[in-house]
């Protein structure tokens, strides 16, 4: 019975032993992707800055246009894009987003543009509308993708289909933070108050004076303002994914390091159960062959 005891054992660490390989393997390939998405990440925020900056300096110094992007509609339909990813074993990170979605959702009409095959399916499941399932794999998003996204959301909220579009994803923090969040997209804020804020943060609590405009836009402040707004959704949205491909590999890597953690410990204990049972068993057989011996 010992013997069979000890087999088992002697099985069950081998079985362990071939899980750490695979979870620090997971673990390594994680670390090495996580620093090209990092940089993807960082790449793409002075684009987006460019971008945001440029629209708020048009609706500071112009104020005789008003963009359908920046009214304030009366429908309460939301669309919401959810970037989750295309696999598991990232710790918390899907579970974590979806559980922040059914707080942020509670009580409101809305659909979902899903980013991600973990997106798609948590959504199919629970029976809410999709606005498109054209891009369900994030691994396969690239800047051209999410041109695409942004024309589609800027027609469909003109055209009235939903009067609000949010954005959620996991925020990087730090290797060790990743932390759900979400974003407004449209309508636009009020850029004029935006800037007011941002200089009393700085401190500043004088009013701005009036600022000459010495820019002329061709055809007009209105056409650019409008047709820069796709643009720089498109470029929030690209810096979006990254940032959430970010957090996904630093919760994997996070997430396989406890495994394998995990694993070397189990180990252990099994080891040293095995070593005492061989010992005890080695024992046994002692006290038979004395026992005999001295019977003799």
């Amino acid at each position: 019975m010992a013997a069979a005891n000890m087999k088992a054992v002697k099985l069950r660490i081998k079985s362990v032993q071939n899980t750490m390989q695979i979870t620090k393997a997971m673990q390594l390939v994680a670390a090495s992707k996580l620093r090209k998405a990092k940089e993807r990440a960082d790449l793409s925020k002075p684009y987006f800055e460019i971008m945001r900056q440029t629209l708020r300096d048009i609706a500071e110094n112009n104020t005789d246009f008003q963009s359908p992007y920046t009214r304030q509609v009366k429908n309460d339909k939301w669309l919401y894009i959810v970037i989750a990813g295309d696999r598991g074993l990232a710790g918390g990170y899907n579970s974590n987003l979806f559980k922040f979605m059914e707080s942020e959702t509670r009580g409101r009409d809305y659909m979902v543009l899903p980013i991600g095959k973990k997106s798609v399916e948590y959504f199919k499941h629970r029976g809410v509308e999709l606005f498109t399932e054209e891009y369900a794999e994030v691994a396969r998003m690239s800047v051209s993708s999410c041109f695409g996204i942004a024309k589609m959301i800027c027609d469909a909220y003109s055209s009235g289909r939903f009067g609000h579009v949010l954005l959620c994803y996991t925020q990087f923090v730090s290797m060790m933070t990743q932390t759900p969040g979400a974003t407004s997209l449209l309508p636009l804020s009020d850029f004029k108050e935006e800037a007011r804020e941002e200089r009393e943060r700085q401190g500043d609590t004088t009013p701005a004076e009036p600022v000459k405009d010495l820019i002329l836009y061709e055809p007009d402040s209105e056409t650019v303002f409008n047709a820069i707004v796709p643009e720089y959704l498109a470029g929030l949205l690209y810096t979006s994914i990254n940032v959430s491909v970010a957090s996904e590999l630093a919760a994997r890597r996070t997430a396989m390091e406890a495994a394998t953690d995990n694993a070397g410990e189990m180990i252990e204990k099994l080891s040293l159960f095995y070593n005492r049972a061989r010992q005890a068993s080695i024992t046994q057989e002692i006290t038979e062959i004395v026992a005999g011996a001295e019977g003799g």
